[in-house]
């Protein structure tokens, strides 16, 4: 739990990655209590969601130990916004990889925004929040100071692909091979998807933008035609061999 004095800033390890937390506004009470209870929300989100603990909700709801009707709200939640992310993607986003019932894709996204909404709501406007890479910002004016995100490039250790200005509420997700590999598969071929190193997703909010960009990422070939249908969000990528695409209204936030 963050220290009472930690003021704007915190990090988190939970989920199997890293959260962290930069507050710009002025500290108050009420927002440090919000941090406090989105750090929590984290790891309740972790007790029901994570698949590698054999006692979570959606491992016995998996393994058929219990029934939907026996798990909390946030359950059916996810599973209905996994339900409308594989409609819009035509199948390529799946909660059920491999034939097992993993929502991870989306989970890690929609508890990044849930934090960030937790902020919002006590009194917090200038806000990151950073979910393993993937970003929820508010900006509330376009006179403060923007939000400067650099995408890592996947081929190149230490050299950014690109920088994501936000001078109002973003979401940034990336999908990409260059940390664990091929990892996320094409559910039509059931192999790992291999026509992309990384793929940059900005949109509105956070839950979408990251099933998109795992969507797109899925996709492959046909992700840039996807992404430049969807209204209001915008892909960058960098293919195996080095050379990038970006989607037409991609350069309003990337340099």
């Amino acid at each position: 739990m963050p220290e009472p004095g930690a003021g704007q800033r915190h990090v988190e390890h939970v989920m199997g990655t890293v959260f962290s937390f930069d507050i710009r506004d002025r500290p108050t009470p009420a927002i440090r209590h919000a941090l406090t209870e989105a750090v929590r929300h984290l790891h309740r989100v972790d007790a029901v969601f994570s698949t590698y603990r054999p006692d979570s909700h959606i491992s016995r709801l998996g393994r058929g130990d219990i029934h939907l009707d026996d798990c909390p709200p946030e359950v059916h939640e996810v599973l209905a916004l996994c339900s409308r992310a594989a409609r819009a993607s035509d199948g390529y986003f799946s909660a059920t990889p491999a034939g097992a019932l993993d929502p991870s894709g989306l989970v890690k996204g929609w508890a990044t925004e849930a934090a960030s909404r937790i902020l919002r709501d006590a009194g917090a406007r200038h806000t990151c929040v950073n979910g393993g890479g993937d970003l929820q910002l508010s900006v509330p004016d376009a006179d403060l100071p923007p939000w400067h995100i650099g995408i890592a490039h996947p081929l190149r250790p230490g050299e950014l692909a690109t920088v994501v200005t936000a001078h109002h509420d973003l979401a940034v997700a990336t999908s990409g091979t260059a940390e664990r590999g091929p990892r996320i598969l094409d559910p039509h071929r059931g192999a790992p998807a291999t026509s992309l190193a990384s793929l940059t997703v900005i949109g509105p909010r956070l839950t979408a933008t990251d099933t998109y960009a795992t969507a797109a990422f899925a996709r492959g070939h046909g992700a840039r035609e996807w992404l430049e249908a969807l209204d209001g969000y915008e892909g960058f990528a960098v293919l195996p061999d080095g050379r990038q695409w970006r989607t037409s209204g991609f350069d309003r936030y990337g340099s």
